[in-house]
């Protein structure tokens, strides 16, 4: 079999002890996915908005009323890509459509397409490294003008475009055109501007009228008795303290707080403003809090600071926001008794006020709300395959006593967690979030349960913000929502093919047991873990081959039968998800003994499977499929927690297969480097054995598979512990006697 590297390159030999093999890997994952916050942007609320399947609705006939037949109207935007890359995109069409990027021909609508606008047309084509530019080419006809355009991949690839000219630089959101009576011969790109290009819409700038109105008025109204803020940052870079002075005029009752204290409060209706504060260095927060007394103008101006022995320090915006140059931030209107408090909105991560008055951050822009985005590829991202990965190197850092990597896993999850509450009201504005969009658009397991278990045991250790929260919406999910069969047992209706539909699937056991047995241990109510085993009880029933103690990949309803392929990882699943089950089910629960009972035929089935190397393969009756390191990962782990808790009987030859398995990752799957190697990547599921063996490939650091393996040496190493107390225990009890 083709060695996945040269046994120069492993890390057995290099690395002294299983400890260091678990920090090269957890280090090696986390250097190459630094902290990195969401990215905030300007978006224009009366630009395009996103559906839930993340398409752009682009309806021009409700744009431009006075359209007539045969005018064109073009559409622009831009998108960023780390790589050269083939990526999927979709359109659905009101008209003809003709879509360009990088201004080549892409997509050409034909005669049925643009008849059928709840037709989706998926089509792929290369990114370039760096800023691509799509350009949408839109004609009149009498069935209107227009299309819904965005990702063909909602979960892979949740596409937002950039505004794609210098004037809106950083903005969320595509420009269109006026009506065209002809088509253009040279499409806009790169570095084209505003007035070159041609005139573009969304509105940018205020009316003079506007300008008039006040910065509360222009963006809120002037509504009398409504309350607004404003926020920004006072930024001391000297040494000594300084004293501030801050001057101008208000339209409407003004508070001014510094750091959450009021400095400055004036009833009038308008006025002068005059304050001084002194401060020491850093960063300060100043809010200023209006009134609305009706009239033409609602706002206020502030000069300043101006300091009298030293000017080395300025106004900044509370954070960076893409698309703005103003450094103030706004937040309102709210009714008269139902205003937050000043001290309580300098922050990014929730909205204010309750009711139809909750809302969030705006700009001093036409139109123009602030919303978070996760840009990342991994770092804030909420999937089920980095719910493993955050597990494994949490686990890593406590064994480790590395507080470093407990840290960086919760603060992942609790980026996620605090955002949650704000990412579900930014999808009932806008159509879909910006941030947590699996979380926030559940509508399978995948979507929350490993995720989600991940979360929940970051939490005991380090309560985070918005966890709780999280949970009980993930388990109404699983428990209300969650298609399933007569009996209960959780299936799935939906599948991205016909032929997926209506199939139950080994991985689900992982992705809904582990979370149920958490949720479980957290609010302490019995029937989220009697559930997790009436899962296993009735996929058993389904989905068990007797005479090889192992599982079909996939029970196929269609059919009535197992699709007959013992897939590695998905067996892996099962394992390790009754190990989590049975690590918090009560010792007198009436099912335990089944339930343990199917643990122990697993273990049997999969023990004698273990290939020569200590690795299990692709296939697990087909020793020519390759060596799989996320079951073998899995397999490790649930025998050496077997035998820990003493779950297993005869528990030799699990320890041998634990400490073998393990060798063979060390040697055969893991690079000096900490790479990991022969993970198994996302998977669909097949009657065809050879789809698993021969199409099924691996990919190397795949997030399928790093916290596996590191979870899998983290029980090597409570296993070895645990048997070298025995020993001694065992040798005083002979002194003893």
């Amino acid at each position: 079999m083709q060695p996945y590297f040269h046994e120069n390159d492993s890390i057995a030999g290099k690395a002294r002890c299983s400890q260091d093999i678990l920090a090269a890997v957890a280090g090696r994952f986390i250097g190459s996915h630094p902290k990195l916050p969401p990215v905030f942007r300007i978006y224009r609320a009366d630009g395009f908005l996103r559906g839930e399947d993340y398409r752009y609705d682009m309806d021009l006939q409700n744009r431009w009323p006075e359209l007539k037949d045969g005018q064109y109207i073009y559409v622009w935007g831009k998108v960023w890509s780390e790589t050269q890359v083939d990526v999927p995109f979709s359109v659905s069409c009101y008209s003809p459509v003709r879509v360009f990027i990088n201004q080549g021909l892409a997509f050409a609508s034909n005669l049925n397409d643009d008849v059928f606008p709840e037709r989706k047309n998926v089509f792929r084509t290369k990114l370039n490294r760096g800023w691509n530019h799509i350009v949408l080419e839109f004609v009149k006809t009498g069935t209107g003008c227009g299309g819904v355009f965005g990702t063909g991949s909602i979960k892979g690839f949740p596409m937002h475009i950039l505004a794609p000219t210098p004037e809106r630089n950083g903005e969320e959101g595509w420009v269109y055109s006026r009506p065209q009576a002809a088509p253009w011969e040279v499409l806009p790109g790169e570095g084209a501007e505003e007035v070159a290009a041609g005139d573009w819409y969304p509105q940018t700038t205020w009316s003079d009228e506007e300008l008039q109105a006040g910065c509360f008025g222009r963006i809120y109204g002037l509504q009398k008795g409504q309350s607004a803020f404003a926020w920004t940052k006072l930024e001391v870079r000297t040494a000594a303290p300084q004293t501030f002075r801050l001057q101008g005029e208000h339209h409407g009752p003004l508070t001014i707080y510094i750091n959450g204290s009021a400095v400055y409060e004036s009833t009038a209706a308008s006025g002068q403003v005059s304050v001084s504060v002194d401060l020491g260095f850093g960063q300060h927060d100043l809010v200023a809090r209006s009134v609305c007394c009706g009239g033409k103008q609602w706002g206020f101006q502030l000069e300043g600071p101006s300091v009298a022995t030293n000017t080395r320090l300025k106004l900044a915006a509370p954070c960076l926001v893409e698309g703005l140059t103003d450094v103030w931030l706004y937040l309102g209107p709210f009714s008269e008794g139902s205003s937050p408090e000043a001290g309580d909105i300098t922050q990014m991560n929730s909205t204010f006020g309750t009711g139809g008055e909750t809302t969030y951050w705006r700009a001093d822009l036409p139109d123009a709300r602030i919303r978070p985005y996760l840009e990342t590829g991994m770092y804030g991202k909420w999937n089920y395959p980095l719910g493993v990965t955050l597990y494994g190197i949490m686990k890593t850092g406590l064994e480790l006593e590395t507080s470093h990597y407990f840290q960086y896993a919760a603060d992942h999850i609790e980026q996620c967690t605090s955002l949650h509450e704000y990412s579900l009201w930014d999808q009932q504005q806008y159509g879909s979030p910006g941030i947590n969009h699996q979380l926030t658009l559940i509508d399978s397991l995948d979507d929350c349960g490993s995720f989600g278990a991940a979360m929940l045991e970051a939490h005991k250790i380090r309560p985070l913000a918005g966890a709780e929260a999280a949970a009980d919406r993930i388990a109404r999910y699983i428990t209300e929502i969650q298609d399933r069969l007569p009996n209960g047992t959780l299936y799935r209706v939906r599948g991205t093919t016909d032929f997926m539909k209506d199939t139950v699937w080994c991985d689900d056991l992982y992705m809904s047991t582990p979370f149920l047995s958490k949720y479980y241990e957290l609010t302490g109510i019995r029937k989220y873990v009697d559930d997790a085993v009436k899962q296993f009880l009735h996929y058993k029933e389904l989905m068990y081959i007797p005479e090889l103690q192992i599982m079909h990949h996939v029970y196929d309803v269609k059919f009535g039968k197992g699709n007959g392929v013992p897939w590695g990882r998905g067996n892996g699943w099962v394992l390790f998800s009754l190990t989590e089950l049975l690590a918090v089910l009560p010792e007198n629960h009436e099912l335990r003994p089944d339930v343990l009972a199917f643990f122990r035929e697993l273990c049997q089935g999969y023990k004698k499977l273990q290939g020569t190397r200590g690795l299990w393969h692709q296939v697990l009756t087909d020793p020519e499929s390759y060596e799989e390191a996320s079951c073998t990962s899995m397999f490790i782990y649930a025998f050496a927690r077997g035998v820990r808790f003493g779950w297993l009987r005869e528990s030799d030859g699990y320890i041998e297969s634990v400490l073998r398995g393990w060798e063979g990752l060390v040697r055969h799957c893991i690079d000096k480097h900490g790479n990991v190697y022969g993970v198994c990547r996302g998977s669909g599921y097949s009657f065809n054995k050879y789809y698993y063996k021969d199409q099924l490939t691996w990919q190397l650091n795949d997030t399928h598979g790093i916290g596996i393996v590191l979870l899998a040496g983290i029980e090597t190493i409570k296993l070895e512990k645990h048997l070298c107390t025995n020993d001694s225990k065992a040798a005083r009890e002979v002194t003893v006697s």
